[in-house]
């Protein structure tokens, strides 16, 4: 995305009438709200600029400075707006401060997504002129035919050899649907079930209703005949080497939601737990590994991995000293092996999976998965967790509790 330039964002912050700028005084009140609305409607770009939508915090709504202090929380607080999970799928947008004709602003700058309909909390926003707006039934076609339209992630690409039947209807009626949109636009969408379903990318379109990879994945029971790669081998090692006796095995194939409980069930199983009678008048309880590191290290993987060109499945092996998440796939875009597990340096190789995540209650905010894992690792007195990080797999080892 290119940077607007002094000049630019001047006559962005002088036009009044314009569907491209959002101005606020401070992060205060119904701010935080109406600022991230705007963020969703500038990603949709409904008018079609092919242009950044702009918002400004510091300036009156006729575009006069306000006044207010550019502080670095303000700008961490407007950046957050982005991985907070409730934008979906995440916009391309950045924040600084900028210094406009003598006056300081914090600017947002939200290019157009490849990937619209882009939704707040359930809900497609749009610009209708300087104002916001709810997308109609024929907003949310445009959108949904615009993004055929665009070179689109492999998460969202169709898999030509299957159908809609492979889609279990009671699945994203009964639960996704209720999960991605609020319960007022539910009960006023007379949108057709094809509709729907084109609408949150789980097929082509409501014309061509091929699945997608991602649509497979999230409803389909069968979406290992299409995508080899989609299951998560699990084997429990009674040894510290591959060739010790094998405790358990097995090979998880499921709908998204299922997959992920069912690795929590797995997990939880082998999970041991020592107690402490002697060193204090509580009982200390102490796991061998804190099962929210397990957790996180298994969705990321879940989440990053790619599904493109390989048949290799996510493995987790739990061997006596300690357990391995081998991820298929290296470092994605913005993330390379030099700088992996940097805070605030994140890149998702399948957007669309990560906002199907966040949507089922999965991932509670983007981009803390490997600190939140780090952090319980350390509480719990796990030595570090180390990683292999090259352009085939990602290799994280969580070490047993001394």
């Amino acid at each position: 995305m290119e940077r607007l330039t002094d000049d630019q964002l001047l006559a962005l912050l002088a036009d009044i009438e314009s569907d491209r700028t959002e101005r606020k005084e401070r992060l205060a009140g119904d701010a935080p709200t109406a600022l991230r609305e705007a963020i969703c409607a500038f990603a949709n770009d409904l008018p079609n600029h092919r242009a950044a939508g702009v918002a400004f915090v510091g300036a009156t709504n006729e575009g006069h400075p306000a006044g207010t202090p550019i502080t670095d929380d303000l700008l961490r607080a407007l950046a957050d707006m982005k991985t907070d999970g409730n934008i979906q799928p995440l916009p391309t947008m950045t924040v600084e401060k900028r210094l406009l004709a003598g006056h300081q602003y914090a600017v947002v700058t939200v290019a157009p997504s490849d990937q619209p309909p882009v939704r707040y909390k359930g809900r497609i926003w749009i610009r209708v002129g300087p104002r916001r707006a709810y997308a109609s039934a024929q907003d949310e076609r445009i959108l949904t035919e615009r993004r055929r339209s665009r070179d689109l992630p492999f998460d969202v690409q169709s898999i030509p050899s299957s159908n809609l039947s492979y889609l279990e209807r009671s699945l994203f009626e009964d639960q996704y649907l209720p999960a991605a949109f609020a319960v007022d636009v539910l009960e006023q969408n007379k949108r057709s079930f094809e509709e729907r379903l084109a609408s949150l990318r789980m097929i082509a379109s409501s014309e061509v209703p091929t699945p997608t990879l991602l649509g497979l994945l999230v409803l389909s029971q069968r979406a290992i005949d299409f995508v080899p790669c989609a299951f998560v081998q699990f084997l429990r090692i009674h040894s510290d080497t591959l060739d010790g006796p094998i405790v358990d095995e097995d090979r998880i194939s499921a709908p998204l939601a299922q997959l992920v409980r069912r690795l929590d069930d797995k997990l939880g199983t082998h999970l041991r737990t020592a107690v402490d009678l002697t060193s204090g008048s509580l009982e200390a309880r102490s796991p061998d590994y804190p099962f929210v590191a397990l957790q996180q290290l298994v969705r990321n993987a879940v989440m990053h991995r790619t599904y493109e060109g390989t048949h290799a499945p996510i493995r987790v092996t739990w061997f006596d000293d300690r357990v391995e998440v081998l991820s298929p796939g290296g470092p994605f875009g913005l993330v390379t092996a030099s700088n992996f597990g940097t805070p605030g340096v994140t890149d998702y190789r399948n957007p669309n999976i990560a906002d199907a995540m966040k949507t089922l209650g999965f991932v509670q905010r983007f981009g803390v998965g490997i600190a939140i894992a780090k952090r319980a690792a350390e509480r719990n007195g796990n030595p570090p967790i180390t990683w292999q990080v090259n352009d085939r797999f990602v290799l994280a080892t969580l070490w047993r509790r001394p």
